[in-house]
This record gives C-alpha cells, structure tokens and sequence, in this order.
C-alpha cells in the first residue's frame, strides 16, 4: 500500500519525501521512539503502510505509520465537522429615513421581529441625505424608539452610532430558553 505522493499537493511529507536523519516515531502497533528515517521507513514498509510527518516543527519530526489515505479522509472528516459546528451570522439590515411616518415605520418593525425570530442580527439605520443631516437627533429618537419596541426579541449589542452619513444600531436576537448570555462591551 506504500506510494510517493510526489504529484499531489499535500500538507505532510511522507516515506522518501522525509529527509531527514532520524525521527520519533509514534502510534498504534509500534515500538516508540527515535528511530533513523531508514529504519522507520522499513518498519511502515513491513506493516504495508506509510511514514507520515505529523510534527515537522519537532526536533526530531514526529512520524507516524498509517494508512495515509485513511489519514486525509479523517481530517477531511473533521474539518467538515467543525465547519458544521461554526455558527453562521446572519445580519439584516433595516434603513430609515430621518422623518419615516409611522406607517413604514410598523412595516419595518415587523420585518424586524422576523429577521430576529430567524436568529438574524439586525443592522438598522437612519441614513441622512444632504441637509438631513441637521435631524440627526430626531434619528436617534427614531432608533432608541426602535430598540425599544424589539426590546421582547432582542437586546442592544450597539447604541446608535453616527458613521458619515448614518447612524446606525445593532441588535442581537434574544436567545429562548437558554441560559443569558454574557454581555460583551461594544467598541
């Protein structure tokens, strides 16, 4: 079963592509320890598997005799794994004006409550155009109004911020059931 994988771009060096004098060798159905790379060689050679680098850092490389195929399909399997474990956030994002009548104002609210529902964050935001700009507080008004009224959906992870030409809020939907979760302080 042993085979130079010289073609293929992997991230471990195995049997002749170890060129070093001597390395540690570990792992099931071996004796340990540190062994010339012939020997090593040899032994997995015997077993009809390969000497694979785990630890090229280490003085001297840790190798182990495995089925190198076996080997990638368990760290492919892995990765997967925890990439199905990393959450995923998604973030919404809702724009207001400075002077949204009530009517839009509800309408927006509503997808609100839903996105949040979803596990979505929600980005909402006053965007000021040209001299709107002078309404800015009349915007953050609008925003604290806006929190509040989600306040049974979400919690505040950022106070309404003025970024250029937007002032912009951030929540995070409540979590249900479990245990609160630790405020983190914003920047």
């Amino acid at each position: 079963m042993r085979s130079n994988f010289k073609d293929s771009k992997d991230q471990h060096r195995i049997n002749e592509r170890i060129r070093v004098p001597e390395v540690r060798l570990v792992g099931d159905n071996v004796e340990q320890g540190i062994y010339p790379t012939r020997e090593a060689l040899r032994i997995a050679e015997e077993k009809e598997l390969d000497l694979v680098e785990i630890s090229p850092t280490a003085v001297p490389p840790v190798c182990r005799i495995i089925d190198y195929q076996k080997f990638l399909y368990q760290q492919k399997k892995k990765q997967k794994e925890q990439k199905a474990k990393a959450v995923k956030i998604v973030v919404k994002e809702i724009r207001f004006g400075p002077q949204t009548d009530d009517h839009d104002y509800n309408f927006k609210l509503k997808h609100a409550k839903s996105f949040l529902e979803e596990g979505a964050k929600v980005k909402a935001y006053v965007f000021f155009k040209g001299r709107s700009i002078l309404f800015k507080e009349q915007g953050e008004v609008l925003l604290l109004r806006f929190a509040n009224d989600l306040e049974d959906y979400a919690r505040v992870e950022q106070l309404p911020v003025l970024e250029g030409k937007r002032m912009i809020i951030m929540l995070t939907p409540k979590k249900h059931g479990g245990a609160p979760k630790k405020e983190q302080p914003s920047a």
